[in-house]
């Protein structure tokens, strides 16, 4: 199941971006505090949005106990969180229309193969087409042949000849003195 995510869902959102960052070997650049999560998805200035992908809670036999949720990333008893998208909202100057750009998607090791990285993209797909979102983007680390396959499988296509630029740390700070300077 997919849903839009809660304030209460920042605490998973949070290991899960913890969980991805592990995953493409830069768990120290995950800096994000919950506290920064929060205001970005749900304070006065949002600027990003989430979605969760739930596996179902398993129905408990009567008086089975119900055990420990410990780590188990529920959200109110409702199901188990498996992975999370988070996007933003884009513009492209050419087609003047917004677009959609997912930022992460991450489904937990022991879910994948389940449909969920699949469901997650097809309901961004579906908030592009319901919003008149001409564009659907994000970039994937080139070693990551699943996320690579099941790119393909969906019809995505990479952009060759468009390289990604960053500029942050010190060279972004000098830049910016640049600015100052003059």
């Amino acid at each position: 199941m997919i849903r839009t995510a809660t304030p209460d869902d920042v605490p998973v959102i949070h290991a899960l971006i913890r969980e991805l960052a592990e995953y493409e070997r830069a768990l120290e650049e995950a800096r994000a505090t919950q506290e920064q999560l929060h205001a970005a998805l749900f304070g006065p200035d949002a600027v990003a949005h989430a979605l969760i992908a739930e596996e179902p809670a398993k129905p408990v036999a009567d008086g089975a106990g119900g055990g420990s949720s410990e780590g188990a990333g529920s959200d109110s008893g409702a199901g188990t969180v498996v992975g999370f998208a988070l996007w933003f909202r884009n513009f492209s100057t050419w087609t003047g229309t917004p677009g959609l750009y997912l930022e992460d998607l991450y489904v937990r090791p022991q879910a994948r193969g389940g449909g969920h990285g699949k469901a997650l993209l097809a309901a961004l797909a579906a908030v592009c087409v319901e919003r008149g979102y001409e564009r659907f983007e994000w970039a994937v680390l080139d070693w990551n042949e699943k996320a690579l396959g099941v790119y393909r499988s969906i019809g995505a296509r990479p952009q060759d000849e468009w390289t990604v630029q960053r500029l942050s740390g010190p060279a972004l700070a000098e830049l910016a003195a640049l600015a100052h300077a003059r």
